[in-house]
């Protein structure tokens, strides 16, 4: 995955085919050349986000009224302060998620991810330690967090800027998580559904 961290060449030619479109309909639409769409789906070009944006607007409808509480993941799974990193991975093993929330009292105060685990693991000298330690150790900075209300173009705009995940919140409360899967889930199942199945 060479450009986003949010969808690959693969993702994107998927996306076009399903849409029925050609690489010439999808440049016109974007308003960039044949060329750079066919060079983004070898993955032979790292295009600036502004492009790739423009590009997942025409193949997702992103424009179609979604918002983020319709694409949203709920209930949010997530780790307590005081619960241990080998908690934290059975949880995203269990769920099959990349990162998850730590809470305290209710509360978002951080979250760990799953390339941080793998970058302290390589660093630990004494394995079975480290598993037993808190999460608090190694969590970092908290998920943004979105309104339920917010436009789906809006949360790709923060997902392709580098954001591993969103949280949904109304009023305090945390209602969901979206991550880029989500969006692009939510793409493919619009996509069925405006084509009879």
């Amino acid at each position: 995955m060479p450009f986003t961290g949010l969808v690959s060449g693969e993702d994107i030619r998927m996306l076009r085919k399903r849409r029925g479109l050609t690489q010439k309909e999808v440049a016109e639409k974007a308003g960039v050349s044949q060329s750079l769409i066919a060079r983004i789906e070898n993955n032979t070009v790292d295009p600036r986000l502004s492009t790739v944006r423009k590009i997942l607007s025409v193949l997702s409808l992103i424009n179609g009224g979604k918002t983020a509480e319709g694409i949203m993941h709920s209930p949010v799974i997530a780790v307590k302060i005081t619960e241990s990193v080998r908690r934290a991975v059975e949880l995203m093993k269990k769920h099959d998620v990349s990162q998850i929330p730590v809470v305290n009292g209710g509360r978002v105060v951080g979250s760990v991810q799953e390339s941080t685990i793998m970058n302290r693991i390589t660093r630990s000298g004494n394995l079975r330690r480290f598993f037993s330690e808190s999460v608090y150790t190694i969590m970092e900075e908290p998920f943004t967090t979105v309104k339920p209300s917010m436009r789906v173009e809006d949360v790709l705009k923060f997902l392709t800027a580098g954001h591993h995940a969103l949280l949904v919140t109304d009023r305090g409360k945390l209602e969901g998580i979206i991550t880029k899967i989500d969006v692009l889930s939510s793409t493919i199942r619009f996509e069925e559904e405006e084509g009879g199945g």
